[in-house]
């Protein structure tokens, strides 16, 4: 399972120009930090959730839906304090999940800090489920890069390791030492299903802030964005082919080729 996630995903993090900072892959989610200079985000998340489904179904030979039938959740990190809070939990978060008592731990792929900014991964095509003599590659170079707004990868990760420290010692405190660990992690049977549901209705967030203010403006300019982009589909409804649409517009501008501000 490891091999296919990390193989799809320099595959789809090349294809699609996708910066990828951090990732942390659970038994039945997953959490990435990416930067996404191409604004193509939606077409390579599509490409990594749908061909890792395939895979990873495949080899459980079942058919259903792999993923929950809803839309991912994409967080804009307003300032790099947030993105260092982010990556930080991300890497905590098999330690607050209560499963092992150090993210170092934990089985599935986990992206050490030492590895952002450092060597990159060098990754084979995995031999289940991928045709030897089809069209991925046989061989495929991850790199996570430092995110930027930092003097240097090592100030980066300096950073980082206090603030995941922090995060793993809350973990532990709230646990009360109590964890799972990794032999039970991997003693789980596929097929099994938690006795709880997770609760319904929760807010999807849209950007992440520590910062009041900049939080706001975030807010604000996603209001703005909205607002103009519903402005324009009105119009273009009622046949003004010309009219621009706001920066950040995606299906529409692949679909369609609808001018955009900022693009093209």
């Amino acid at each position: 399972m490891n091999e296919v996630f990390l193989y799809v995903l320099a595959v789809a993090a090349s294809r699609f120009g996708i910066l990828v900072h951090a990732f942390t892959v659970l038994s039945n989610h997953y959490h990435l930090v990416v930067s996404d200079p191409g604004a193509r985000l939606p077409a390579f998340q599509q490409f990594l959730g749908a061909l890792v489904a395939r895979a990873i179904n495949a080899a459980l030979g079942r058919s259903e839906a792999f993923w929950a039938l809803k839309s991912y959740s994409a967080v804009s990190l307003d300032s790099p304090a947030d993105v260092v809070d982010k990556i930080a939990y991300l890497l905590a978060n098999p330690v607050a999940a209560g499963l092992v008592r150090s993210a170092r731990e934990w089985p599935g792929l986990w992206s050490a800090p030492e590895h952002i900014g450092g060597e990159p991964f060098e990754i084979r095509r995995p031999e289940h489920f991928f045709d030897p003599n089809g069209s991925m590659p046989d061989q495929v170079t991850l790199q996570l890069t430092a995110p930027a707004g930092f003097d240097s990868a090592e100030a980066f990760r300096e950073l980082l390791g206090i603030a995941l420290a922090e995060r793993e010692a809350q973990a532990v405190r709230d646990h009360q030492g109590a964890f799972m660990g990794a032999a039970r992690v991997l003693a789980q049977k596929p097929t099994a299903r938690p006795a709880s549901r997770e609760r319904r209705g929760k807010l999807n967030p849209r950007v992440a802030a520590r910062d009041k203010w900049k939080r706001v403006e975030a807010l604000g300019r996603l209001v703005e964005f909205l607002s103009s982009y519903r402005a324009a589909w009105k119009a273009r409804r009622k046949g003004d082919t010309g009219v621009i649409f706001p920066a950040g517009t995606y299906l529409l501008r692949v679909a369609h080729g609808v001018p955009c501000v900022g693009y093209g």
